[in-house]
């Protein structure tokens, strides 16, 4: 693990921005009845830690009848942590899991060799109208891990710890954060916080993990001097000790985690660390012979023509 000595950041002073190593801004795609604003994987970084994939999902809100229609489709190599801020989301999958997520609640979906899975609003909500806020994520699971049995866990919000106090609200969803612990089982060291901070409190943010950085969802924040609005992911230099202070009420996620135990591919659903187990998806995928989720009759098919493969740095 390598470890680079800072003092504290000084407001005001130019120098200690430094500490911020990659800025990213979201690039917003239009999926019909919500926009997604994508974080990572982008050209400027790949991964923070295990984080390979972290899109904003809204704020939108849905007229009577509408609602969000992710049709089943298939994942390998990868955990997909869904958490809201607003709405609700139905989730189902090839394991015969059906239920709702709503806000401060976790789903977390671990595809290992092979799970399909739909989301969609349910009928009662597109019955009145409703919202839609969050976060969707990809955790990529360690080599050990990526022919694991899929699985999946929900959390109520009670079973996420909540620490409280000087002006914040911090929800530990994964990993370790100021000395609370969430009951998630990771495949590697990570962590992950829904932080809620009123104007003028401060968050410091642990140098425990090599690979850290924010992501800001409401309001504004100043790290080391400079000023930062919603939609924007910052990624830290490794052992920096940071002070995240709410310029106005503001909402944002913590991430990271240690390096991953190797590169790792991404083409549409899927992660690995062999580009071949990535190709052999794909041919199950056309072939049908992922599992089906039950009451679902739709399904999203493969990319054709192929899109063309990202190199990320």
């Amino acid at each position: 693990m390598s470890y680079q000595s800072a003092d504290d950041p000084i407001p005001g002073d130019r120098l200690s921005c430094d500490a911020i190593e990659t800025l990213i801004v979201p690039r917003a795609r239009d999926l019909g009845s919500f926009e997604v604003r994508r974080a990572l994987p982008s050209a400027q970084r790949q991964m923070v830690g295990p984080f390979i994939f972290f899109d904003q999902m809204g704020p939108s809100e849905f007229l009577l009848g509408a609602g969000m229609d992710v049709r089943p489709h298939p994942h390998i190599g990868l955990s997909t942590v869904t958490y809201l801020f607003d709405g609700e989301i139905m989730h189902r999958d090839s394991l015969g899991t059906e239920l709702p997520i709503r806000p401060g609640e976790l789903n977390w979906m671990t595809a290992g060799r092979g799970i399909t899975h739909s989301e969609r609003t349910g009928a009662e909500l597109r019955a009145t109208g409703s919202r839609l806020f969050g976060i969707q994520s990809w955790v990529a699971l360690s080599a050990k891990d990526e022919e694991t049995d899929p699985g999946f866990v929900h959390y109520d919000a009670p079973a996420l710890p909540v620490l409280t106090g000087e002006g914040k609200m911090v929800r530990v969803i994964a990993g370790e954060v100021l000395g609370a612990r969430s009951p998630v089982r990771t495949s590697s060291p990570m962590f992950y916080a829904d932080v809620a901070l009123e104007a003028g409190a401060s968050l410091p943010l642990d140098a425990i993990h090599e690979e850290r950085a924010i992501y800001t969802v409401s309001g504004s924040i100043e790290v080391a001097g400079d000023g930062f609005g919603p939609g924007q992911l910052l990624v830290f230099r490794p052992g920096d000790r940071i002070t995240v202070r709410a310029t106005q009420a503001a909402r944002f996620m913590i991430l990271g985690g240690e390096p991953m135990d190797g590169p790792r591919h991404i083409w549409w659903n899927f992660v690995s660390s062999r580009p071949e187990r990535i190709e052999q998806a794909k041919a199950e995928w056309k072939a049908g012979r992922f599992d089906t989720v039950p009451g679902e009759t739709e399904f999203i098919p493969l990319p054709e023509p192929e899109p063309k493969p990202v190199n990320y740095p």
